[in-house]
Order: C-alpha cells, then structure tokens, then sequence
C-alpha cells in the first residue's frame, strides 16, 4: 500500500454528486480544512461546534472560497452527552442518510484536571466518549448512506497512551499528556473495534483512523495554553509545525479515497509522521490488543449511556 499512495492531495478528492458529511471540530484548524476540501469536492457538510457565532463566521469563510459550497453548521458540545443525543435527534428527525462522518473536534493537555458536564475527565469524555456517542447515535442513518465511512482522528501521541482500566477517568492521578494519549489510543481503538462490530453486524459502515502529524493549528494553545511548552513551540518555532491543509489530507485520504482500506490508518509519510502526505500510519502495539479494544468498547457503552444498533431508528 505505501507504494501505491503518491503523494495525494485534495485534488484527488474524488468528486462527490451530493454526499452528506458531518465534521465535528469543523470551525477551525484541521477540521475546517476537511470542510473546505470535502465541500469544493461537491459534498454536502455539516460543521459542528460549540459556538453557533463561530459556526457562521466559518461558512463565510468557506463561501468566500467556494460560492457553491453545501455547508450548514450545527451545535455540539461533545462534553455533554445531552447535546451529542439532541444533535443525534435532530438528525434522525431530517431522515437524510449520512455518507462520512469525520470525528476530528479534540481538547488537548488541560493543566489541571477538568471534568465534562457528565463527571468524565475532560479529554477522555471530549476526545472519544463524546465521539463514541455521537458514532452510536449516527448509525441508524449511517447504514443509509451510500458506502459510508466513519473517520476517527487519532494523533501520534498515542504511541505513549495506554488504557488504564483502574482510572480511566484520571482521578486517583492526573498527568496532562497521559490522558491526552489515552484518549487517542482511545480513537485508534474504537476505530479499529468499529470496524469489527460493522463486519459482525454487516453494518455496511467502513471505519477508519487517521492522524495530521504536527500541524500548526490552535488545539496546543487553547488546551495547555500559549505559555506552555507546546504552545510557546506553537507561537514563536511555527516552522515545526505544517500547515493545516496538510495536516487534514491523512483524514480526507481515509475518508475519500478509493484506496483507503477498511480498519486502516493513515498519517503523514515523512520525519517520523509529522509531516508530509497520506501514508499508512505505523500502529502501536498496544492498540492491537482486540481484547482490551472490547472492553474499552464494553465500558464506553456504559459511559456513554448509547446502544450501537442500527434497527433503532
């Protein structure tokens, strides 16, 4: 597969005749590159956010790129499970199949232990219980759509991640970056457990995962701040960090192209995945493990209080 893949850009997005897709995170940085690229492809999209203002400021901001662009903005705030379901209805209510979902919104390294609104610890209950609802509540409309993908966008700090089944939630010990690499080991895992369960259930659901590298967007600054390590990195080094538009082509590889595999994922090919163009992704160990992906899978049911099936709508 490495050698098949070269150097693939946006442009090879294959155009699309009215695909819905749904981004979360999609008002900035990697996710508003997904926006960009999957619209002028001749998707449909539906950016998510917290910040209905922000939404609307970015759908100009797309407009003035592309004037025919399909792009409508819906609130979610992934740390609330009532909000993931209220988008999750509204969606079921429009009765309109989705094609791609790209679970891409993230918080990074918070110094100080913070909870979502259901007592998770905030990234694990942001980066992958949020998205692990959001998935479970998309199913129904995801089997509806015309070879659907689900894209779930991990990071290279998860070869440091493990899961830590006796404080999943970080509150007997909470270190930044631990938790951040356990909840993206947590999106690597559910992928690959997504795709599992699509295969037992014939969902007919391709899952993915993908992560950008080291890309200059603003996730290092508005979660462990401008004058920590990474954000001081991200301030006054950018030439470490490549471009958003680059950073997004992993994600957009996995969820538009035909040589895209069922169960892979992809990053950046060059100075040790953090930068360059879609590649397959080098997976640790520990994310192959099927029988804690399980019961991740097992206890992520319980956490987010949602059923997988597909009947259900």
């Amino acid at each position: 597969m490495k050698n098949k893949i070269k150097n693939w850009t946006a442009s090879d997005i294959p155009k699309s005749s009215g695909g819905l897709a749904v981004v979360t995170g999609g008002t900035e940085g990697i996710g508003f590159q997904d926006v960009l690229a999957l619209a002028s492809a001749g998707w449909e999209v539906i950016m998510t956010g917290r910040d209905p203002k922000k939404g609307m400021g970015s759908i100009v901001q797309v407009h003035k790129s592309y004037q025919k662009a399909k792009v409508s903005f819906e609130k979610i705030d992934l740390a609330n499970l009532s909000s993931v379901k209220a988008f999750g209805e509204r969606m079921k209510e429009k009765g309109r199949s989705i094609d791609l979902l790209i679970n891409n919104a993230g918080i990074m390294t918070p110094p100080k232990r913070l909870e979502t609104a259901d007592g998770l610890e905030l990234q694990f209950g942001t980066n992958h219980i949020g998205h692990f609802a959001l998935t479970a509540h998309l199913v129904p409309l995801l089997t509806m759509g015309n070879n659907p993908r689900v894209v779930t966008v991990s990071s290279i700090g998860n070869r440091d991640g493990r899961i830590n089944f006796d404080d999943l939630q970080s509150t007997s010990s909470y270190k930044p970056m631990e938790a951040y690499a356990q909840s993206k080991l947590a999106n690597l895992m559910f992928a690959f457990e997504l795709q599992r369960q699509s295969y037992k259930h014939d969902w007919g659901i391709m899952s993915l995962s993908a992560h950008p590298g080291v890309s200059r967007t603003n996730l290092l600054i508005t979660g462990a701040g401008r004058w920590s390590s990474s954000g001081i990195m991200r301030t006054f080094l950018p030439f470490m960090f490549q471009p958003p538009a680059m950073g997004a082509l992993p994600t957009l590889f996995a969820a538009t192209s035909p040589e895209a595999e069922p169960g892979a994922y992809y990053g950046p090919n060059k100075l040790s995945e953090t930068r360059g163009f879609p590649t397959p992704a080098k997976i640790p160990v520990q994310a192959e493990d099927k029988m804690v992906a399980k019961k991740l899978w097992d206890i992520s049911l319980e956490l987010a209080n949602v059923t997988y099936d597909h009947k259900k709508y």
